[in-house]
């Protein structure tokens, strides 16, 4: 029996120091309010670059499909056919042998905008190029322009 009321109070002090205190809480969520300081810019930072990624990749295909219409077709769109050539049969061209592009999601850049085209272009013999995220010509980091130049 003295086992028993020896280890009872040996019980009772563990379940007393089971859990956190308010200090050591204070401290994690320090820590963590830290971390987040420290990453999350840098979380956004990569973020918005990937866009910026996204859309070069995604003009280098588009301009790998123009190769392909104008092979077919014996030249590019014209600036009133525009992209949408590449993704349905415009009208006066049989030799068209598309569509070139799987969806017309693909000529719509990162930031909901339509791809701009230029025949001739001012960089080559056609210019595909997005505003980026300012809509406007120039601009630095996200808002820079992507092109095929």
């Amino acid at each position: 029996m003295t086992n028993m009321t020896n280890a009872e109070p040996i019980r009772l002090r563990y379940a007393r120091e089971a859990g956190f205190t308010l200090l050591e809480l204070l401290v994690v969520i320090a820590i963590i309010g830290l971390l987040y300081a420290i990453v999350g810019p840098q979380v956004i930072r990569y973020l918005g670059s990937s866009k910026t990624q996204t859309a070069a990749v995604q003009v280098k295909n588009v301009a790998s499909s123009l190769e392909l219409y104008r092979f077919d077709a014996g030249g590019y769109p014209t600036a009133e056919q525009g992209l949408e050539a590449l993704v349905k049969q415009p009208a006066g061209v049989p030799n068209w042998n598309g569509p070139y592009l799987p969806q017309a999601s693909t000529i719509i850049d990162p930031w909901g905008n339509p791809y701009l085209y230029k025949v001739p272009g001012e960089h080559g013999q056609f210019d595909i190029y997005s505003l980026g995220s300012d809509k406007a010509p120039g601009g630095t980091g996200e808002a820079k322009d992507v092109g095929n130049w």
